[in-house]
């Protein structure tokens, strides 16, 4: 797919979804929620979004309660319906909403009117893309039970939540693990060269929460033995300068939205994230730095160990002194670096975000709810 840039947000070019129709015969999905351009959920969805529609699905979005005017136009131009309801009392109006399959990425608008779609006599998918259950969910199981299926995004997210859920009646059969759509052409492979002696990047992306970033940061940045390091990461705030300290004088920060992800990823020679108490399940921000080109360390745990075969297609540091140690080995070995670049991209496009295998376990989970 042949991407244009706009204000460093990809824009899809025009025509390329002109020949997917709405299938005749094929059920139509109604989304509750919107994309975004931060946000696991919001950018998760928006590529699933892409990938139904080149499947000829129907995709209906429902907003809680608004639609950006940039994301409708992105939208319209891949075919998906937006209904501006901007009341949750308005559902009923929403033409063919009633008995439809309706899917959540973990937007908390739908656990708070959940209640609306049943009445609606709505089956309802939600995709939790943390490694917790939220206090609203359990609010609602204990007032109306069980959705009607659940899709996680890695075994480790299925093997944290699957026990908790049991306890709410939720059975096996109704679960599916669908790694989170992910078109690898929003990331160009622009590998950023490193030649001895030269300043060598590292960097993280993550949301402001403070369990996302870890109070070793700085000791572990500091710790890479190359001696012309430096550093950038986004997106930051005074919160995380009173959690981690103040940013060592080689290390740029940058707010929030300062710049595209996809920029910022062409920025950096490595990734370094470093976690707070915050599991990750399947990070947005790793799929993104191997499809740019930019090798990962991170840490030996968690959905990481899924996502990167450790010395193949990333590192992974069972301690702060292994993180530092592997980054280092980067700065070091080009050759090493970039080899392990290409076999991250490829193991990306082969396995990790294939369309056809995640589309063929989405009509799976699809199949469940034709009888």
């Amino acid at each position: 797919m042949d991407m244009i840039q706009q204000n460093g947000s990809p824009r899809v070019q025009e025509g390329e979804f002109a020949a997917v129709d709405n299938t005749p015969g094929v059920r139509p999905i109604y989304v509750v929620g919107y994309p975004s351009h931060v946000g696991g959920a919001d950018t998760e969805l928006w590529h699933t979004i892409k990938l139904w529609r080149r499947k000829g699905i129907p995709v209906h979005l429902i907003p809680t309660w608004h639609a950006h005017p940039e994301w409708r136009d992105r939208l319209n131009a891949i075919g998906a319906t937006t209904h501006e309801v901007g009341d949750p009392n308005r559902l009923v109006d929403v033409p063919g909403l009633a008995g439809s399959m309706v899917i959540s990425f973990c937007n908390g608008e739908f656990l708070n009117h959940v209640d609306k779609f049943r009445e609606l006599g709505c089956r309802t998918i939600w995709v939790n893309c943390m490694t917790w259950i939220f206090p609203k969910e359990v609010e609602h199981y204990e007032k109306q039970g069980a959705f009607d299926a659940y899709v996680f995004q890695s075994a480790f997210q299925r093997q944290s939540l699957l026990p908790r859920l049991r306890d709410f009646h939720v059975r096996d059969e109704q679960c599916f693990q669908i790694h989170g759509a992910f078109d690898v052409e929003e990331f160009p492979f622009t590998p950023l060269a490193h030649r001895p002696g030269k300043p060598f990047v590292v960097g993280r992306i993550a949301r402001p929460d403070l369990d996302k970033w870890s109070s070793n940061l700085w000791p572990i940045y500091n710790a890479i033995q190359y001696t012309h390091k430096t550093a950038r990461v986004m997106a930051w705030d005074n919160r995380l300068t009173q959690k981690c300290g103040s940013p060592p004088d080689w290390v740029e920060t940058l707010t929030a939205n300062a710049e595209s992800s996809k920029t910022f990823m062409q920025s950096l020679h490595c990734m370094l994230p470093v976690n707070g108490g915050a599991r990750e399940n399947w990070p947005r921000s790793g799929l993104e730095a191997m499809a740019s080109g930019v090798p990962v360390v991170a840490q030996n745990d968690w959905g990481w160990q899924e996502m990167i075969e450790h010395g193949v297609t990333g590192f992974l540091g069972s301690d702060d002194c292994e993180l530092a140690h592997f980054a280092a080995m980067l700065a070091h070995d080009e050759e090493l670096r970039l080899r392990i670049a290409l076999q991250a991209r490829q193991r990306l496009v082969d396995e990790l975000a294939n369309s056809e295998r995640i589309a063929s376990q989405w009509d799976a989970l699809f199949r469940t709810f034709s009888s």
